[in-house]
């Protein structure tokens, strides 16, 4: 993926921290699609039964997850993340199809999302602002803004949310493909399904393929997807950068990054002439688990060579015969590694020193934040899947079909490259 364009998206999407009218004009926006979906004409009983739910959700927020009260629970960042996640997780599920979400789905994700989010509303800092005194005296005073970083990201994660949501709904009357069970398929050949999905449902297209109509309708909504899924993925990033890492996580850390990432990588790392595409292209990333401990073994590699250098005017307990300059170099090739690793397997699992930050956080802003970007990058990723099977099935449909018949000379009219 590319950083340009993801950046370039991400500047589209996000607006001004200053501008403080179109912030609250998206917010205030949402807000009257939920209320829309779920207040307007809503019984008064109904309406209360939500208030009697919001009270229940933000008593448990506010007990820390703990129920008996005796002051073992959770941080309120932490709360507050987990209820964004196992909201997400309720609603969305793991996505096996592309369809729209259930109009009830949609309503208390929208109202519930509102609700945590109306948090942030009171999280705020202090700006001046210019004030005309009764004797029309002009004077400066200071005067409670929401903080900035909750004033860029939240309104653009608003609006990848509402992508997101847009894009589902557009599949409501897909007619071009459907999808079968394995106990329906009576297929001999399953190859259109793949091997690394084999829970998922069966995607069936007809015996010609996609229409190219419907084919660049596909194309088009997953590059829709993808964008949103490079944005989310800033914003995660740029959370994740500014949580306080976590003294029991660097307490764990080993004292050198030749321990942390194994001799072989170390020395593939550490050579004269590195080149990290073909680095990569050598590793074994054929599990999820082997991508996941990388990962893990370069974030920790990357924090010890820059605590080595941050320490090396004082006494360094983590010291070593390697320059600084040196050091500096490999630290600079394993970022570019890790950011190779992030674009080429973007639904991996979260790293250990992302755990660690999450559970340990307490700065509310940044927990709701992480945690919204998170399930929106998951959500994104979902669809972007799916829409990638029924490219697929498409594909082995219309290579199958090209075998059957003479197309040599016509490969067009399949739609074949």
């Amino acid at each position: 993926m590319s950083s340009d364009n993801s950046g370039k998206y991400h500047q589209n999407l996000i607006p001004d921290a200053n501008d403080d009218d179109d912030g609250m004009d998206i917010r205030n926006e949402e807000q009257s699609m939920v209320h829309q979906n779920v207040g307007a004409g809503t019984p008064h009983h109904d309406l209360q039964s939500d208030m009697e739910m919001m009270k229940e959700r933000f008593a448990k927020l506010l007990l820390g997850e703990d129920m008996s009260g005796g002051g073992k629970g959770v941080y309120s960042a932490l709360a507050l993340s987990n209820a964004v996640t196992n909201l997400a997780a309720s609603i969305f599920g793991e996505k096996g199809k592309l369809e729209p979400l259930a109009p009830e789905r949609k309503a208390r994700w929208r109202k519930e999302m509102d609700w945590l989010l109306s948090v942030t509303d009171h999280i705020v800092e202090f700006v001046p602002s210019q004030q005309i005194s009764k004797d029309g005296t002009n004077m400066e005073v200071m005067v409670t803004r929401q903080r900035s970083d909750l004033l860029a990201n939240i309104p653009g994660l608003l609006k990848l949310d509402a992508i997101l949501i847009e894009t589902l709904d557009n599949f409501g009357q897909e007619q071009e493909f459907w999808y079968v069970s394995k106990n329906e398929n009576q297929d001999t050949d399953n190859s259109s399904q793949r091997d690394d999905k084999w829970w998922h449902p069966i995607v069936k297209v007809p015996e010609n393929g996609l229409s190219e109509t419907s084919r660049k309708r596909l194309q088009y909504q997953k590059e829709s997807v993808n964008q949103v899924l490079k944005a989310a993925m800033n914003i995660n990033a740029q959370v994740l950068s500014e949580i306080q890492i976590p003294e029991s996580y660097i307490d764990s850390l080993p004292k050198n990054g030749r321990e942390s990432l194994g001799d072989s990588i170390y020395k593939s790392i550490t050579v004269d002439s590195f080149d990290p595409l073909q680095f990569l292209s050598a590793m074994d990333f054929s599990t999820e688990h082997k991508v996941l401990d990388f990962k893990n073994r370069i974030e920790a590699s990357i924090l010890i060579w820059k605590r080595k250098m941050n320490q090396k005017d004082g006494w360094n307990p983590w010291g070593s015969g390697i320059s600084s300059g040196k050091r500096e170099l490999f630290e600079v090739r394993a970022e570019t590694i890790l950011l190779l690793l992030k674009q080429q397997f973007p639904g991996v699992a979260q790293s250990s020193l992302d755990i660690s930050k999450i559970q340990e956080n307490r700065d509310v802003g940044l927990a709701i934040q992480e945690s919204y970007s998170r399930v929106l990058e998951s959500l994104a990723f979902s669809v972007m899947s799916r829409i990638e099977d029924v490219l697929h099935a498409d594909s082995l449909t219309r290579t199958l079909r090209c075998s059957e018949i003479d197309c040599s000379g016509d490969t067009d009219t399949l739609g074949i490259q």
